[in-house]
């Protein structure tokens, strides 16, 4: 049998390199990391079944990007938002480099972005995500980058557009 720390990194190498279907594999041919840590299923599904993954064109003025991390676990997170002309969230996508929580919480919130106002996803809070997927605390601060993340991707957008309005 592999070791946590084996699985982990035989995991995050498919990641690495941007295949989701390799970490899938991976996932099938070892055991889960998360039946150790006896994680919810919302926290497996998110993890095995990751939504929005991706990126967006970074350049382009309807799309914001926030980029977190966390020193302490080194999980990093990009995530990203396009907003269309009425000022709502109409794509979310995210990458993140780190454990099944962090991965889980980014997935989540690209979901709960979609369709949302930037005001109604400023709202999105840390503890709305822990709670829909039912984080241990000592995985908390997955949810909590994961908030962060959405902030950084409101504040680039609104900077953008700000910065091109005031050129304009």
């Amino acid at each position: 049998m592999m070791s946590i720390k084996a699985l982990r990194s035989a995991v995050s190498a498919s990641v690495r390199v941007g295949t989701v279907a390799r970490a899938q594999q991976a996932r099938v041919a070892f055991p889960l990391i998360s039946t150790a840590r006896k994680y919810h299923e919302n926290v497996l599904d998110h993890y095995e079944n990751p939504r929005n993954v991706g990126s967006l064109d970074k350049s382009k003025k309807t799309v914001g990007t926030g980029v977190v991390g966390a020193p302490a676990c080194g999980d990093v997170m990009k995530l990203q938002i396009e907003v269309d002309d009425e000022g709502r969230i109409v794509e979310a996508k995210f990458k993140t480099f780190g454990c099944g929580s962090a991965i889980a919480s980014s997935s989540l919130a690209t979901v709960m972005l979609k369709g949302k106002t930037l005001d109604e996803a400023m709202s999105i809070k840390n503890t709305d995500l822990a709670k829909e997927l039912r984080l241990p605390p000592v995985k908390l601060h997955c949810s909590m980058l994961a908030e962060d993340a959405i902030h950084a991707a409101i504040k680039d957008y609104t900077t953008k557009n700000e910065a091109q309005a005031t050129t304009a």
